[in-house]
């Protein structure tokens, strides 16, 4: 049988309340029955020493009527005195004809001339008993015997009934206070997650990773499980997306460079092998690769969540990119970012690559970053004229490709600098010829100036 959240929280409140009052119930009531029982002990023992006086200093006074008679609380200490044969010889009225029983600790007082105490009934009546011995000077009857004092314990055994029953009927009141306020508590507290597991449903019905969760004011556990919820949420709609937009591409451009192979295969097959076309079909094959590599890796761009790499000096990456053109100009000072090298090594790569394929032939290409407050600039420009306003808005959308470019390329370099600058939580623009991807600094330190090969000095 299946259970509740909320019906288990109250069963645990009610069950720890139950414990906590039975076991603190318990420890009061050891201490009541100590503290109880040794007030009785001690008013015994103290009868006891005055009759003890009252034998050794006046002993004729012992056997005068009410001589022996004391009260404990509402009952009547019983009070016995014996000779050091163990006959009677005085009692006081509350015992009218009844004789204290002889327990070890009276046989004891005689014998071994030592106080003790025991447990008895005398008739129906639980008693505590005390004896102690009795001084052997002077000529009183009583001299070389024991004082014997006892008082009920029924009243101790009364309160203690009373408490114990005040404890149980607190427990269960105390259990059913904390059950009802639990199940309030666990009800007010599962109120947002009832929304969001309402919310999951209809997700799940309808499919749709666009939609999020309902969202909760409160900034606790369950606040933190919604967005972490709603950012799965949107990785999963990132992905779906990605998944969606590399099918479309790859559809779209894939056919024509496929196309252009099977008709190179077919006139290889009729023909035999001829140099122009099997430099087609090497073209081709090429030139799918380098489609099938660009559209995987903004596929991944657009699926993967944001960057959380290694510190990385934008400098070094922008020297590797340009280390094997011999007409890049570097100028470059140290910046610091947070990300991922490959990822920046590839758009960086991306950028020096364009403005060689899209520049002057023999033209030089300029390499350059530097910080610009808590960012930090990677710009590459060659000395062609460069893109107009218009082109601009264009330049980073997948396979656009400025009238009149020459040059191969699948169209995705561009796009994939932007999917990368934007996952690293920065940008890139182009103004002209110049593309600058802007990027946050991690290191806003004196900034440092590198040198090496084809550096222009400032």
């Amino acid at each position: 049988m299946r259970h509740s959240l909320r019906a288990r929280v109250a069963a645990a409140a009610a069950a720890a309340i139950v414990v906590a009052v039975v076991v603190l119930g318990a420890a009061v009531l050891a201490r009541l029955d100590d503290q109880l029982r040794g007030t009785l002990d001690r008013t015994l023992q103290e009868r006891a020493v005055e009759v003890a006086r009252l034998a050794a200093s006046t002993p004729d006074v012992l056997l005068e009527p009410g001589a022996l008679e004391g009260r404990l609380g509402g009952s009547s200490l019983l009070v016995q005195v014996i000779d050091q044969r163990g006959r009677l010889v005085a009692r006081s009225s509350g015992l009218g004809a009844r004789l204290l029983p002889a327990d070890d600790v009276v046989r004891g007082a005689l014998e071994d001339r030592s106080a003790g105490y025991a447990d008895a009934t005398l008739g129906s009546d639980p008693v505590r008993l005390y004896a102690a011995p009795l001084g052997e000077l002077g000529r009183g009857p009583a001299a070389g015997g024991a004082v014997i004092v006892a008082g009920t314990t029924a009243e101790i055994e009364e309160t203690i009934d009373t408490t114990r029953r005040f404890v149980l009927i607190s427990s269960i009141v105390a259990a059913l206070l904390a059950a009802a306020l639990a199940t309030v508590l666990a009800q007010r507290a599962l109120r947002p997650l009832r929304r969001l597991s309402s919310g999951a449903r209809d997700i799940e019905r309808s499919g749709d990773a666009s939609e999020r969760l309902p969202a909760t004011e409160a900034r606790d556990e369950v606040g933190e499980l919604a967005e972490t919820l709603n950012g799965m949420l949107a990785s999963l709609e990132r992905a779906r997306e990605a998944e969606q937009r590399f099918v479309g591409d790859a559809s779209h451009e894939l056919r024509t460079p496929l196309t252009a192979l099977r008709g190179n295969v077919a006139y290889l097959a009729r023909h035999g092998a001829d140099p122009e076309v099997l430099a087609d079909v090497q073209q081709d094959v090429t030139r799918l690769s380098t489609l099938l590599d660009d559209l995987l890796a903004l596929a991944r761009e657009d699926a993967s969540a944001p960057a959380r790499g290694e510190p990385v000096d934008l400098a070094e990456i922008a020297r590797e990119a340009a280390a094997h053109d011999a007409l890049a100009d570097l100028d470059l000072e140290s910046a610091i970012v947070s990300g991922e090298r490959p990822a920046l090594e590839r758009a960086a790569g991306n950028l020096v690559r364009n403005a060689r394929r899209h520049g002057p032939e023999g033209g030089r290409i300029a390499v350059g970053v530097r910080r610009n407050g808590d960012r930090a600039l990677l710009t590459v420009a060659d000395d062609g004229p460069g893109l107009t306003g218009e082109q601009a808005a264009h330049a980073f959308e997948r396979f656009w490709r400025a009238p009149g470019a020459t040059g191969g390329g699948s169209g995705l370099g561009l796009a994939i600098v932007r999917a990368i600058a934007e996952r690293h939580g920065g940008s890139v623009r182009v103004d002209g010829s110049r593309f600058t991807i802007e990027l946050p600094l991690t290191d806003v330190s004196e900034p440092g100036r590198t040198t090496g090969p084809h550096e222009t000095e400032p």
